[in-house]
């Protein structure tokens, strides 16, 4: 069975920085793409950054110069470097990725379970 686990969350004041990771296990054949998304309570659940399997990258326009996504294909693992860091940041934050394993012929969907970032002003 594949898992995604997150770590890396907690308490920043404004201004600092924060790296996320999301460690992917079980029998993978293949990880296409890898996100991290974010929620705050009352709010739909927004696209942070996702990476392709290749290294290309999307960004949300609001985020764009202050965080970096990145992945490590060796590690099965993600990451999401959080710089510059704001109180409007405050959320919890998901990992997404695009897994193909080695007891299904498709790829499916799968989330992390959250990581709280919570910045203070």
């Amino acid at each position: 069975q594949v898992q995604l686990v997150e770590s890396g969350g907690g308490l920043v004041q404004a201004g600092g920085s924060l790296r996320l990771s999301c460690a992917a296990s079980g029998r993978i054949f293949s990880i296409y793409t890898m996100g991290w998304y974010r929620q705050t309570p009352g709010k739909q659940r927004e696209l942070v950054a996702a990476i392709t399997s290749g290294g290309s990258t999307n960004y949300a326009d609001s985020l764009k110069g202050r965080f970096t996504i990145s992945r490590d294909n060796a590690k099965n693992t993600g990451y999401l470097q959080m710089n510059s860091l704001k109180p409007e940041d405050t959320a919890v934050y998901y990992c997404n990725a695009r897994i193909s394993s080695y007891s299904d012929n498709y790829a499916s969907d799968y989330w992390g379970q959250g990581t709280q970032v919570t910045v203070s002003s």
